[in-house]
């Protein structure tokens, strides 16, 4: 989805089904990227300018699925920031179900739904590579692709943090994070085909993964009460003024402007 514009703009890859733009020439999202084309290649950097992919799987999902395409192109720098401890075969695509084992009632929202809180657990674990994820698309030239496996829970939490610290629209963020939803049939049928992530989803519907309204407004409310949003947030676990004022300028510059006023 471009949330300039309010609508989804799908990315046509041969090789992945939930590739969108969030900003053009700015923000990207999608599903992994294991199967892109040489013609994927091309039209991400040729058409996209794609300068930085942000990898939010786990060591484990790397190393189960071995070296993309991506690794190819040299003039794409990849980071792998995963949102999870490595721990055998965790690879997060039913997020409901990655609650940490120790939490409190200061760092876990126990009353709320298990993927809410699972979505909190990112910010209490990793808060590293979501700071890291917003530095480098403020500090980038070019476009960030973010992605995890199936572009949804890792990705969507990781986006509409940069999305809202930035200053744009909950309503077009709302809006992103659902988007995946009418891809989840094809997402589905994509990893059913990885060894990796056959058995923890060849039993599933698939509508029962797919994000549910309420679900990244929830997120972005316990973000607001418990820590004053989501840029501060951010600055409270390391990403700098000056990188914030960039993620503004590139994410939302009528925002940016008006939060200087």
């Amino acid at each position: 989805m471009s949330v300039v514009n309010g609508t989804p703009r799908w990315i046509a890859l041969d090789g992945a089904v939930n590739a969108r733009v969030v900003v053009p020439g700015v923000l990207l999202r999608s599903d992994n990227l294991q199967s892109l084309s040489a013609r994927d290649l091309r039209r991400l950097v040729e058409e996209h300018a794609l300068e930085v992919v942000i990898d939010l799987r786990t060591g484990s999902e790397v190393e189960l699925e071995g070296p993309g395409p991506m690794t190819a192109e040299h003039t794409v720098r990849i980071e792998h920031r995963s949102l999870l401890p490595d721990s055998g075969a965790n690879t997060d695509l039913d997020a409901s179900a990655v609650i940490p084992p120790r939490r409190s009632d200061r760092d876990e929202a126990l009353e709320e739904p298990p993927i809410v809180r699972a979505y909190m657990s990112y910010l209490s674990r990793r808060p590293d590579s979501i700071v890291g994820s917003s530095r480098a698309i403020a500090r980038a030239d070019g476009a960030v692709l973010v992605h995890c496996a199936a572009g949804k829970d890792r990705t969507g939490v990781v986006v509409a943090l940069a999305l809202d610290a930035a200053g744009v629209d909950r309503d077009a963020i709302v809006g992103d994070y659902l988007a995946t939803g009418e891809r989840i049939h094809a997402i589905f049928a994509r990893l059913v085909e990885s060894p990796t992530y056959r058995a923890e989803l060849e039993r599933d519907d698939p509508q029962e993964h797919a994000p549910v309204p309420g679900t990244i407004e929830r997120l972005l409310e316990l973000v607001d009460e418990r820590f004053g949003g989501s840029a501060a947030w951010l600055s409270a676990h390391g990403l700098s003024d000056s990188d914030l004022e960039r993620l503004r300028d590139r994410l939302a510059p009528s925002a940016s402007r008006h939060a200087r006023r």
